[in-house]
């Protein structure tokens, strides 16, 4: 531990002791926060070819491990650069400390070189920005802001320092003991409203209970499934909130809205009261759920303001995910509605609607000679990966596949990132760096199209220097998917969707020592499998490419837009 009192190793020593435990970003001109973060055992300094990829690696850290993450960037191009990530980052409820310089002051407003209005630019995007202008404030702002970053909804916080504070000789040195990690402020909601709500879901004909994102760093998994159990309720998540827990569990359903597997939507059409855990409600979880708007709502959540944002709740329950649904669950334990009649019934239509998504959408791998579809090669990935490995999911259409359960299917061991919903084209792969840096002796695997993987060119040199075993498959229509069915749909014309030229990616990985391989049958993906597993285990990425038809669209895609051609499925 260094005793340096420069301001940037104060700055990395208060957010070493606040909690964080990784730094991503690229190196400035001047010896920096991340050459300072260097110096500190507890910090993990990853430098980055693009500020893009630092802000989406900082999501897929702080997923996995639980801390929030940083991202060190400076005034101007570099802040600019790093605000697409941030969005998601935002979108996501992501813990992400930013931490930039502001330029001298007497450039500002007479054509400072590289100043740029940061606080504007990112005010949409952060739930706190702050300014520090003395070095008395420094610690103090630091520490505040990995505080917003994980306490209410997680988010993204932004700290600008004044050059004249980096300036000084040493700033205001902490004290000789480290001060306590920040911690989330919990808390349990109002009884009488618990009571309530309770009342309302021991009457209910048929309750339904969905997991958000929320409920992960809140560590709700137990919680929500002891609460599902005692109302004999179909149990769903969001996208974010998947991994939450077991998908094999008897009364888990997969996902709600546009991810949702048939016949599991005529459950949610017949809820007539939904328990909604940790998630805004965003639009994807909406879409295709008309009844969510009838239905009665008892909404759990630690920000008062997601209340009444897409929905106005029956109940509205102020509190961290697993305190309250631990006091729910208490108030149903003297007469569980499991066991009533009603929850009997309810357990054998779960069952029987699980029972008919297995033999749907999980059937056996097809003949070793035979052409790939999407759901076969995503369930021969998680046939060689298991379903406890990080599963990291893009932007894109044929590998919406992967959101529909038990297509694939995945353990409350997993970790699960996906875009937000801004779906950031570009964001698995060096979300998946962070996610295999936080965890390296977990298989971690990203599911992605050729065009997302275009986008994520700058996270290969930095996978390749951190030694990290990542498998991607990529899922190639030689364009862009999303719009080429959009227009599909209208008759219009789709040439630009389609990529007349060669892709550099996996001529990088290869370069890098990487694997490549291509994959056309069961045969083929099986053994290329096998050898990204070796490869992984020796800290080499792998790259696995799989050509898709336009045809092969997602269920929950068709059963809302059609098949592209304007049929429904």
């Amino acid at each position: 531990m260094t005793t340096d009192h420069s301001p940037w190793h104060v700055v990395a020593r208060a957010l070493a002791d606040a909690g964080c435990d990784a730094v991503f970003g690229l190196p400035s001109d001047e010896p920096g926060l991340m050459d300072a973060a260097a110096s500190y055992a507890g910090l993990r300094v990853v430098a980055v070819r693009d500020q893009r990829v630092a802000a989406c690696a900082a999501i897929g850290h702080a997923a996995v491990s639980g801390r929030p993450a940083v991202v060190a960037v400076n005034s101007g191009p570099s802040f600019a650069n790093a605000l697409t990530g941030l969005l998601e980052a935002s979108s996501l409820g992501a813990p992400v400390v930013v931490v930039t310089t502001r330029v001298p002051v007497a450039g500002i407003g007479r054509g400072g070189f590289q100043y740029t209005d940061q606080a504007a630019m990112a005010a949409p995007l952060v739930k706190w920005n702050f300014l520090v202008e003395r070095e008395e404030q420094l610690l103090w702002a630091l520490r505040r802001a990995v505080h917003l970053a994980v306490n209410g909804s997680p988010g993204v916080v932004l700290v600008e320092i004044a050059d004249e504070v980096l300036r000084l000789p040493s700033a205001a040195a902490p004290e000789t003991s480290r001060r306590p990690a920040v911690r989330r402020v919990l808390g349990g909601a109002d009884p009488q409203e618990v009571q309530r709500a309770a009342a309302l879901l021991a009457a209910a004909r048929l309750p339904v209970v969905v997991a958000g994102g929320g409920c992960r760093p809140s560590g709700a998994g137990a919680a929500v499934r002891r609460l599902a159990e005692l109302l004999a309720a179909p149990l769903f998540t969001t996208a974010a909130g998947r991994g939450t827990v077991d998908e094999e569990h008897p009364l888990a359903c997969g996902l709600v809205g546009l991810y949702t597997t048939p016949p599991a939507g005529a459950v949610l059409a017949d809820a007539d009261v939904i328990v909604a855990v940790g998630s805004r409600l965003e639009e994807t979880a909406r879409m295709g759920w008309g009844s969510l708007e009838t239905a009665k709502l008892v909404h759990v959540d630690i920000d008062p303001t997601v209340f009444l944002t897409a929905l106005e709740p029956e109940v509205a329950l102020l509190g961290d995910a697993r305190l309250v649904v631990e006091q729910l669950s208490a108030a149903l334990e003297e007469g569980p509605p499991a066991a009533t009649e009603g929850g009997r019934a309810r357990l054998a239509r779960v069952g029987a609607v699980r029972e008919e998504m297995h033999a749907r959408y999980r059937a056996p791998a097809m003949g070793t000679g035979e052409a790939l579809s999407v759901p076969v090669a995503l369930r021969a990935v998680q046939d060689a990966f298991s379903r406890d490995a990080t599963l990291v999911q893009e932007n894109g259409l044929h590998d919406m596949w992967g959101y529909h359960f038990p297509v694939l299917s995945v353990s409350d061991l997993a970790h699960v990132i996906t875009p937000g919903e801004q779906t950031m084209v570009g964001f698995g792969l060096p979300a998946a760096v962070g996610a295999a840096l936080a965890a390296p002796d977990r298989d971690t695997v990203l599911v992605c199209g050729d065009g997302a993987l275009e986008m994520s060119l700058a996270a290969v040199p930095t996978a390749v220097e951190q030694g990290l075993g990542i498998t991607v498959l990529v899922l190639d229509n030689a364009g862009y998917g999303w719009p080429r069915f959009v227009r599909a749909g209208e008759g219009a014309p789709d040439g630009l969707t389609r990529f007349t030229a060669p892709g550099h990616v996996l001529a990088a990985v290869a370069a890098a020592g990487g694997l490549t391989a291509r994959c056309t049958t069961a045969a083929e993906l099986a053994s290329a499998l096998k050898e990204a597993r070796a490869a992984n285990r020796d800290g080499r990425t792998a790259v696995i490419t799989v050509p898709v038809r336009d045809t092969d669209v997602p269920v929950g895609v068709r059963g809302l837009f059609g098949d592209g051609a304007g049929e429904a499925a």
